[in-house]
């Protein structure tokens, strides 16, 4: 792993960066300040052509429209060019292609995007991050996966909700597999208490 001295954290501003992606067939130049006021999951993967990175990307444009129902968007991101982008969008699935896909995919040709978030190998690819930004730019879930195993989707869709439900509750907080409905706890001692004891 390359060493970062700023090394970022959960609860910090997400590093900014601009650079080009590929979106609907078209190259587009993408700022991550574009996102403000929007949650941002951002997908860092390996590379594109492999085996596990399609299965994660297309599963998470088959939840696209739920993540815009949620005010969210997603950017995949990898060391690839933005001509490799364009040559596996047009390859189809069946060939380990994407096909169409519901959001961009930017190129971090120069790794600085990779090395700013701290997922950058010794190898010089991309680990499996993915971190969910909220509306006001800030970092409020990290994950990173070694090469070999994908994430799952319904457990990032879980986080995202419970990030929004607690930023719009600011007095409660969400317990171990929490899902929507579920009951919160009140962050107070004697409040609390009331969730235990229904446990």
């Amino acid at each position: 792993m390359v060493s970062n001295s700023n090394c970022i954290r959960v609860g910090q501003k997400a590093p900014d960066f601009s650079a080009t992606a590929v979106y609907d067939q078209e190259f587009k130049k993408i700022k991550l300040s574009d996102y403000l006021g929007k949650y941002l999951i951002l997908l860092f993967y390996p590379l594109d052509f492999t085996f596990v990175c399609p299965t994660e990307i297309t599963a998470f444009s088959d939840v696209y429209t739920e993540l815009q129902d949620l005010n969210t968007d997603i950017l995949g991101i990898s060391v690839d060019s933005e001509y490799s982008h364009l040559a596996w969008l047009q390859t189809d699935r069946e060939s380990g292609g994407l096909g169409d896909l519901s959001y961009p995919l930017l190129s971090d040709l120069t790794k600085q995007i990779s090395i700013s978030y701290n997922v950058l190998t010794d190898a010089g690819t991309s680990l499996r991050g993915l971190f969910i930004i909220d509306k006001q730019g800030i970092i409020q879930h990290a994950l990173i996966n070694n090469l070999d195993f994908g994430r799952s989707v319904d457990e990032t869709l879980r986080i995202l909700k419970a990030i929004q439900y607690v930023q719009e509750h600011p007095d409660e907080v969400c317990p171990a597999n929490w899902q929507p409905g579920n009951l919160t706890i009140i962050s107070k001692p004697k409040e609390a208490k009331d969730y235990f004891r229904s446990i």
